[in-house]
């Protein structure tokens, strides 16, 4: 009777409303917890295994006593999933058999990314039964699965941890949520879901290639280490990252290699992912008798700034059309639009590309085919499209739409204001080069903290690029007409900043006299050339620093630094660079600094070193390090 018990249980949970969890339906998430901890403990059938290329990672899958499929995931000798329900809700239980078992060993080569090469090796199975089939991956660091055929919307799939483990989350514009034990969450938790199993252990939950369906939800059991998926069916991958530390998840592409290659017919040599200048956090700034404004004159400035550095564009922020959320405002004719096809042809003739923002309001109220057709036309480079409404399935079913015209019209995307969450589509689509998946610095009237930004980097952005805004020189920020509050880093942790967040499409938000004061760190800026050759995220522990190492499509080698609101002092090997001799750029904080206070305080260095040495940054509370390896020939 327990037995069949546990396998009804199972299938009732889906059609509970997940809201109503976890206070109606107490008692019976607590009984579901405990019948199924003892079900798991006993009596499962083995049916298939699969191993990653190195054998070092390794899932079984299982019948439970009642016949349902389950999973396990077991990585360096260690168990980090004991037997999780995987499968679709239907009618009747299916039997499934191993039809197909390959291993592939491809190569990918970017358009733009972390790296220029990039291995391709998985082994695959095919689970299929008369109802629907289940193909699985195991990469060398982590596995996916993904649910094929039948008319199910709703699915099973269960992620029940070994452990008590620590987790962080996804959590809008705001800071993360965690640390905390996965047995105390409560409610529904956004991907990506970043775990600490140990010392040596790391996961990171997300999906990939999210073709349709309900972006991914994770809805926590009560008194149990583990979540169900409350999500609609969807048409994607279910994704298990795995590292010895946080930064393994970092450096990886297995979202990107579990979407497919772009449609055939599709060029994209046209994208140009650098360091953008952004208009929005301009306007009010006063220098030299000059007010900066978001206004030809000041764009101007800005493109100027841009050519002489050669960063390739520049970002207009709203209201350009005029007042984006009045749907009035023609996004072809509205406002400044003379003023932008002028700032274009300008900016053609300087080598600066222009991107042009578009809220929903004005991509809703007129046909969004032919606002971004036009916009190609003007030659225009990208597009940053703002406060998109609907729900996430909607979203993603928009953003896609968005994302395809502007690859038509060569135009490179950016999605703000609580877009989808990546899913490895720069793959598909490079020309899909940021995402505002993150609380931005400066952005929403108010500024993150440190920790912020060491958390972050670890959860948010496994998910793929984001627009971060980072870069600000002008600390104080008075006189802003957005938000002119003080800035709580120092000057060199901004600047690192901009080097350890991946995006396609680097967005600093100042103006070029506060990067003209400090020629230093603004070479340190200008030497982000892109695309890398290749990112290592040297150290780093999640809410606590982090070190990333990126080699510029130059051959340069930049390292940037950041700590939580901690000093520290970090000793940070060369050996990651060829051999050689190269002329290093120091900048680190300065004495006494910190982000509360002296946080233009810094001190620069120069010295030949080579691949062997190592070199020692001491960081101030909240602040940085960055390093410029140039080769000596």
């Amino acid at each position: 009777m327990a037995k069949e018990i546990i396998y009804n249980i199972n299938y009732k949970y889906y059609k509970m409303k997940i809201f109503k969890v976890i206070g109606k339906h107490f008692l019976f998430l607590l009984m579901f917890g405990l019948l199924s901890k003892t079900s798991f403990s006993k009596g499962f059938g083995k049916l298939a295994e699969l191993r990653s290329p190195d054998g070092k990672l390794k899932v079984l899958f299982t019948s439970d006593p009642d016949g349902a499929m389950c999973y396990s995931l077991i990585a360096d000798g260690k168990v980090l999933l004991q037997p999780s329900h995987i499968g679709l809700k239907v009618s009747k239980l299916p039997v499934f058999k191993l039809k197909e078992s390959k291993l592939v060993q491809k190569v990918w080569r970017p358009v733009w990314g972390k790296r220029s090469i990039v291995p391709d090796n998985y082994r695959e199975i095919t689970l299929v039964s008369d109802i629907y089939t289940i193909k699985a991956r195991a990469y060398n660091n982590g596995i996916a699965f993904r649910y094929e055929d039948g008319q199910a919307d709703a699915e099973l799939t269960e992620f029940n941890f070994a452990g008590n483990y620590t987790a962080w989350y996804y959590n809008g514009e705001d800071h993360n949520i965690g640390p905390e034990n996965l047995q105390d969450a409560k409610g529904i938790r956004r991907p990506v879901a970043t775990i600490k199993a140990a010392d040596d252990q790391y996961m990171a939950i997300h999906e990939a290639d999210l073709e349709s369906g309900e972006p991914l939800l994770l809805q926590p059991v009560f008194g149990r280490a583990s979540f169900l998926v409350p999500s609609k069916r969807a048409k994607a991958w279910r994704v298990i990252m795995y590292g010895r530390t946080p930064g393994q998840l970092v450096d990886s592409h297995l979202l990107e290699l579990l979407n497919p290659d772009p449609e055939p017919g599709y060029d994209f040599s046209w994208v140009k992912p650098g360091v953008d200048l952004w208009d929005w956090r301009i306007n009010g700034a006063e220098i030299n008798g000059f007010r900066y404004q978001m206004s030809l004159p000041s764009w101007k400035r800005m493109v100027d700034f841009a050519a002489a550095n050669k960063m390739p564009s520049l970002v207009l922020d709203a209201n350009w059309y005029g007042s984006e959320f009045n749907k009035d405002s023609d996004p072809l004719k509205g406002g400044k639009a003379a003023d932008v096809i002028e700032l274009i042809r300008y900016g053609k003739e300087k080598g600066v590309g222009i991107w042009l923002y578009l809220n929903d309001v004005g991509g809703s109220a007129y046909p969004i085919a032919n606002t971004i057709k036009q916009y190609g036309g003007w030659g225009a480079v990208g597009i940053k499209y703002g406060f998109m409404q609907g729900s996430f399935e909607d979203k993603n079913v928009k953003t896609k739409l968005i994302t395809k015209l502007c690859a038509q019209n060569h135009l490179m995307t950016d999605f703000h204001d609580d877009p989808v969450h990546p899913y490895g589509q720069m793959r598909t689509w490079p020309n899909a080069v940021t995402r505002e998946y993150c609380q931005a610095q400066l952005d929403g009237a108010k500024v993150f903290e440190p920790k912020t930004f060491v958390t972050t980097v670890f959860v948010n952005m496994l998910a793929g690029p984001l627009d971060m805004s980072n870069g600000v020189f002008d600390m104080a920020q008075k006189g802003r007409v957005d938000y002119g509050h003080p800035v709580p880093s120092t000057i060199t942790a901004e600047a690192a900043r901009t080097l350890i967040t991946f995006s396609g499409a680097t967005i600093i938000p100042d103006i070029p006299e506060y990067y003209n004061k400090h020629p230093e760190l603004l070479k340190f800026i200008a030497s982000e050339k892109m695309p890398w050759k290749e990112s290592k995220t040297l150290s780093g522990e999640i809410g606590e620093y982090i070190v990333m190492a990126r080699k510029a499509s130059t051959g340069n080698w930049l390292i940037g630094a950041a700590t939580n609101e901690s000093p520290r002092i970090l000793r940070i090997p060369l050996n990651f660079a060829e051999p050689g001799k190269y002329k290093a750029l120091i900048i680190k904080d300065g004495k006494d600094a910190s982000y509360l206070t002296n946080k233009e305080v810094y001190t620069t260095t120069t010295s030949i070193v080579t691949s062997k040495q190592f070199i020692v940054v001491e960081l101030a509370p909240g602040g940085g390090a960055c390093v410029l390896l140039e080769k000596v020939k």
